[in-house]
């Protein structure tokens, strides 16, 4: 064999050493905090999809998600500023984008009904203030957003390794709303509490998302990502 002949063997080994037995190219895996762009992952509740953005900026495709609001379309075109650039670009990265999505609900959605997910995020649930915000009342909405949100994730979460996070803030009346505990009554097991730091999602915005200031963010304090998992009896 002469030496190009040669050269050309080993040019064609090394370009088949990026593509698996069925011919594809391999994925490169890329991490941002919690979230691989190898996970399928389902965002709720975004408020203006700066979350879900960071994400995708991250990753480099946005492939691998869903992002939900339960606003529609022209009520996030009101809200925030970006919000509709975000979507835009959100989509033109390849993220279904769906609209009108109640986190009480979602296990029963057209579409969300009939997928699996190996991360499942919502980042600082809240119903809004109705009331102020550690009034009985307040409390009472919030707590029941939580536990049925949590009872409609576990619906779609992967069996195996698959994680419900929810970035919460820390402190009262917050910890009256009793998260950990909603989880623990439908047989979620927290696996993790790790700090949240907004600094660690470049371009993220949270947003209060309700009244005249809904494009306005709110005051973060402390605050912590919990992580739940499935519970799985031993044998």
């Amino acid at each position: 064999m002469g030496r190009e002949e040669d050269e050309d063997k080993q040019d064609a080994e090394s370009e088949d050493s990026d593509v698996d037995d069925e011919g594809s190219e391999k994925e490169t895996e890329i991490w941002i905090q919690h979230y691989s762009s190898l996970h399928r992952i389902l965002l709720v509740g975004e408020g203006d999809f700066s979350f879900s953005l960071c994400l995708a900026k991250a990753f480099g495709s946005a492939r691998n998600m869903v992002a939900t609001s339960l606003d529609k379309q022209e009520e996030i075109a009101g809200k925030f500023s970006n919000g509709i650039e975000n979507v835009r670009e959100l989509e033109e990265r390849g993220c279904l984008v769906l609209y009108g999505v109640d986190a009480m609900k979602m296990s029963q959605h057209f579409f969300l009904r009939t997928q699996r997910f190996d991360r499942i995020v919502y980042n600082f649930p809240h119903v809004g203030f109705r009331y102020r915000e550690g009034s009985n009342c307040q409390i009472l909405l919030n707590k029941s957003l939580v536990k049925e949100f949590l009872k409609n994730a576990k619906v779609l979460l992967k069996e195996g390794n698959g994680e419900i996070h929810v970035s919460h803030k820390e402190g009262d009346p917050y910890d009256k709303w009793d998260l950990v505990k909603k989880a623990e009554k439908i047989e979620l097991v927290l696996h993790e509490t790790v700090p949240f730091c907004k600094d660690n999602y470049p371009g993220y915005g949270n947003k209060r998302a309700n009244g005249a200031f809904s494009d306005a963010p709110f005051h973060l304090g402390y605050c912590s990502t919990y992580k739940f998992k499935l519970h799985h009896p031993s044998p």
